[in-house]
């Protein structure tokens, strides 16, 4: 269990450059190394052993061990980004022996350091998280009694309302009337009843002798002048007409002159 190591990142590709001295305190520039000739190329490997986060720099086919870094924060002495770029770091590499010396590290590309600062700061995160945890335990917490002490009682209002609809449910059903009509409401206005037949009989007959009183008058009148007028005899004028003669159904054999019989 002691050997175990989780591995937290793998990069397949960095590059190892050689760094001069740091000549002040505004920290280290990429651009003063060779950038176009790396003095090594592997691969990097973040692993964590124990209670140790590891850089390992490593060959790319056999897997030998070319350099380590041991890390205790991040950020830190450990590892440092430069100023001008942020492909580039300086880390603190550390042999055996407890011998340490700095050397310059970078990617190709950017998102490969930028995939090394999320897991460097994972990692510690989760480091403190557990050094809380341990530190909690270890002190303890007081135990709290929640139980109700003897004559103790609690009172609870609660408020209960009618769900919607329930009104409506426990309602009855109003029964059906003759003919299957609904009875009318308690306390609805009342209908007066339709006037009966003989009452309504009485008013059109009446109302029709108003109305066609006027024209019988007038009728009444054009009759008598028409007879006056006529020698008090409306026919008087056909019966004064001639008769018309009656023809002959037999003609007199031999008659003078002709056989035609004069109308």
């Amino acid at each position: 269990m002691d050997d175990y190591e989780s591995v937290l990142l793998v990069k397949p590709e960095v590059f190892v450059y050689r760094i001069p001295p740091r000549s002040s305190n505004r920290g280290y520039r990429a651009a003063d190394w060779n950038l176009g000739a790396p003095d090594w190329t592997g691969r990097m490997r973040l692993v964590n052993k124990k209670d140790e986060c590891i850089i390992k720099l490593e060959d790319k086919v056999s897997g030998e061990l070319f350099a380590k870094c041991p890390i205790d924060k991040y950020p830190g002495v450990a590892i440092e980004a430069v100023t001008d770029s942020s492909r580039y770091f300086v880390l603190r590499i550390q042999d055996e022996g407890g011998r340490s010396a700095f050397i310059g590290v970078g990617f190709g590309d950017r998102s490969d350091s930028f995939d090394l600062n999320v897991a460097l700061q994972d990692h510690f995160k989760w480091v403190k998280k557990e050094e809380e945890a341990e530190k909690e335990k270890e002190e303890g917490k007081p135990n709290l009694d929640l139980g109700f002490k003897d004559g103790q009682t609690i009172k609870i209002n609660m408020k209960i309302t009618k769900k919607e609809g329930q009104e409506a449910t426990n309602r009855p059903k109003p029964k059906a009337g003759a003919g299957g009509l609904l009875p009318p409401p308690p306390g609805g206005v009342k209908l007066a009843p339709p006037p009966a037949p003989a009452a309504t009989s009485k008013i059109g007959s009446a109302s029709n002798v108003d109305i066609l009183g006027d024209l019988s008058n007038a009728s009444a009148s054009s009759d008598s002048q028409s007879a006056a007028a006529g020698g008090g005899e409306s026919w008087g004028d056909f019966a004064s007409a001639p008769p018309k003669p009656t023809p002959a159904s037999n003609p007199p054999s031999g008659g003078s002159g002709s056989g035609w019989v004069t109308f």
